[in-house]
């Protein structure tokens, strides 16, 4: 069991325990990617590029991104694993299209 697999089984193990599938659409879970990326995007808003690059990031405003990095991630993941998609293959495949287009 790879570790995408490990955190797709807690994460559902978290949704199951909270009586959550009935939420977990694909529509609803599409969306809550969208909001928190707009969450994650909040973080660099007002930073300049060179503001937004690790070494200029103070460790309270990483910790933030970090956790809306998760936020993204936790969401992605549970979609994946609502709609039975396999990540890694799902990113290998659009790797070998990007190779081919650019």
């Amino acid at each position: 069991m790879t570790e995408i697999d490990i955190l797709k089984t807690e994460i559902r193990a978290f949704a199951d325990a909270r009586n959550w599938a009935i939420f977990h659409t694909p529509k609803n879970l599409s969306m809550a990617i969208a909001g928190e990326s707009g969450e994650l995007v909040a973080e660099f808003q007002w930073l300049t590029a060179q503001e937004s690059m690790k070494d200029s990031l103070s460790s309270a405003k990483m910790d933030s991104i970090r956790m809306e990095i998760a936020d993204v991630a936790i969401y992605l993941l549970r979609l994946t694993d609502v709609l039975d998609i396999d990540l890694s293959k799902a990113i290998r495949d659009k790797m070998s299209i990007n190779e081919s287009r650019f």
